[in-house]
């Protein structure tokens, strides 16, 4: 018996996942669109495929299937009004639980709108029919591909969450020919647990790694149980400014994971355990271990690092708990001291550094005072003083939730109202400042408030070195990076609005300056005003700053692959690395 299939790759994936979440009933009515799915399943000996003319039937038919065997059941149909047949199946579905699967395919999304014969638009379901709705892409490339897989996934798993009920997928057709006998594609399946479920085995001889994104405030009783994972696992925890972890292990690694002539690749993890939100530390990304497990409360998935396999759908404190039971062993702590000793290195390489917020950053950073709080702008701030450390007892935070730059200075505001005797620190860029230039008019601002104003002129983002857009050079000045409003750096725009408000001003325009005024606005006691520090840097040392800060360390095959991007660029490499994975 010969096996053909298609060609179309979403097909393939979906096909692919039915089996690996062992997905096998099907039951199929005619059409056209959906004979990439059905014809390439149609003699394949794991599925049990049954046929029915009538979608409103075979919508109805699944529940009892479904209902009877306690399995997922796949209904396939065509374009035109087939799935509106299914809509009184489905909505028994919904309200009884039960998990039943509908593709409905369709010709390419773009034609919905256009009286084109047999396209209709599934964009939007009555609540009641589906727990979950998705289209799919047309596979073209590698983004496509992952996007069709992680969408598959979650489809599936739907079917059993929360109780189970019907989904949706919506799943276009380009009508490729010929079907082939060739092997149908393996795709990467994610699972879900939960706290009911018995868990996957964490061999206690791997390197684990914990990436922390931005964190609400750890409790004692969960630090407690990293901590106790930790001493268990050979473990390093990553953590950002936004992380808020304070515990053992704790690594504050961007500035070593930003060596961009280095081979990181020996530092990596064999296993990366995802916690928190969003990051906004991008050199992180640069250690994931092959394989990355995600534990959340809310059971969703957030594929960040395109390596996820597993969600767990449980309190991270419930997670260490339970895999800290599980082995007898005190962890001999070698990876996190193989990272220690390369970031140690890598701070010993640091430079005198141009005038700029990474040199505010190296000055700054440690004499923080205790206890106090600090706020960063999104990217550059945040990215640069995410290479010093803070002392212990300050908290930090950034707006990388939304990851906008128009309310920075309203958050630190509004969390510097909650303890009128506890110092509140802002570090943000001028763009950033003025977007949000009312915040400090409010009334209710008090003086525990300090701002750090890094004036630059620009959006100095877009003039760094390995930005896009410093393609353009200083062209990009003029609508990227959107410099010269706001003053052009005037010296008395700000101080003037300041003092009016009634803040303490003072400016630096170079180290000497600098190093004049600062340990005034480090003063560990609530003065008797706010206070703005303005801090005029220009972007070429802001550029030049970054770069020395990302190329402190130096490994042969590092230094082999930045000159083979420059030798084939980035489409050339992209090129290689396929070649290299076939």
């Amino acid at each position: 018996m010969k096996l053909y299939s298609t060609t179309e790759k979403n097909a393939l994936i979906v096909i692919s996942l039915l089996k690996a979440h062992g997905v096998r009933y099907v039951i199929a009515s005619p059409g056209n669109t959906n004979t990439a799915f059905i014809g390439s399943i149609q003699k394949d000996p794991f599925f049990k495929i049954y046929s029915a003319v009538d979608e409103r039937s075979a919508a109805y038919m699944a529940c009892g299937l479904a209902a009877e065997t306690g399995e997922p059941v796949v209904i396939s149909c065509t374009g035109a009004t087939a799935s509106r047949n299914y809509v009184p199946g489905m909505t028994e579905a919904y309200y009884r639980k039960l998990p039943v699967l509908a593709i409905t395919s369709t010709q390419p999304i773009s034609r919905i709108g256009h009286h084109v014969a047999q396209v209709i638009d599934r964009s939007v379901i009555s609540n009641d029919v589906a727990k979950f709705s998705v289209t799919l892409p047309v596979v073209k490339d590698e983004e496509d591909f992952w996007d069709c897989e992680v969408k598959v996934n979650q489809a599936i798993m739907e079917l059993t969450r929360h109780g189970g009920g019907p989904v949706h997928i919506n799943l276009p057709t380009t009508y490729s020919l010929p079907f082939t006998e060739k092997e149908n594609i393996n795709c990467r399946v994610i699972n879900r647990f939960t706290q009911t479920d018995e868990l996957p085995a964490l061999d206690a001889s791997k390197r684990v790694s914990v990436i922390i994104g931005s964190h609400n405030c750890w409790s004692e009783e969960a630090i407690l149980e990293l901590e106790g994972f930790c001493n268990q696992y050979n473990t390093v925890v990553f953590c950002d400014h936004t992380s808020g972890y304070k515990g053992k292990n704790r690594m504050l690694f961007s500035l070593a994971a930003a060596q961009e002539l280095y081979n990181i690749e020996e530092l990596r993890a064999d296993l990366t355990l995802h916690i928190g939100e969003v990051t906004g530390d991008y050199p992180l990304f640069n250690m994931v271990g092959k394989e990355v497990w995600r534990i959340s409360p809310d059971g969703e998935v957030r594929d960040t690092f395109r390596k996820l396999r597993n969600v767990f759908e449980m309190p991270e404190m419930s997670f260490f708990k339970h895999y800290s039971k599980q082995v007898n062993q005190t962890s001999t702590n070698e990876y996190f001291k193989q990272c220690e000793s390369f970031l140690k290195t890598v701070h010993n390489k640091i430079p005198e550094v141009p005038f700029s917020n990474v040199w505010l950053a190296s000055k700054m950073a440690s004499k923080i005072p205790s206890d106090s709080a600090i706020h960063f702008g999104i990217l550059n701030s945040l990215r640069t003083w995410n290479f010093y450390d803070l002392p212990k007892t300050v908290t930090s935070f950034s707006n990388v939730g939304g990851f906008g730059i128009d309310g920075g200075v309203s958050s630190l505001l509004g969390a510097s109202l909650a303890k009128p005797n506890k110092l509140y620190y802002g570090v943000i860029g001028d763009l950033a400042f003025f977007y949000d230039l009312n915040a400090i008019g409010n009334r209710h601002t008090a003086n525990n408030l300090r701002i750090l104003l890094v004036n630059n002129g620009k959006g100095t983002e877009f003039r760094l070195y390995n930005h896009h857009a410093a393609h353009f050079g200083a062209d990009g000045d003029e609508f990227v990076a959107a410099a010269g409003h706001f003053g052009n750096k005037s010296k008395t725009l700000i101080k003037n609005y300041a003092e009016n408000l009634g803040f303490e001003y003072f400016s630096a325009s170079n180290k000497d300056e600098f190093e004049a005024v600062y340990q005034r606005f480090l003063n560990n006691s609530v003065t008797d005003k706010p206070m703005l520090f303005e801090v005029f840097t220009e972007s070429d040392n802001e550029s030049e700053a970054l770069q020395i800060m990302h190329r402190l360390e130096v490994s042969t095959e590092g230094k082999a692959k930045q000159a083979l991007r420059k030798v084939l660029g980035p489409k050339g490499l992209d090129v290689v690395k396929k070649i290299i994975r076939k």
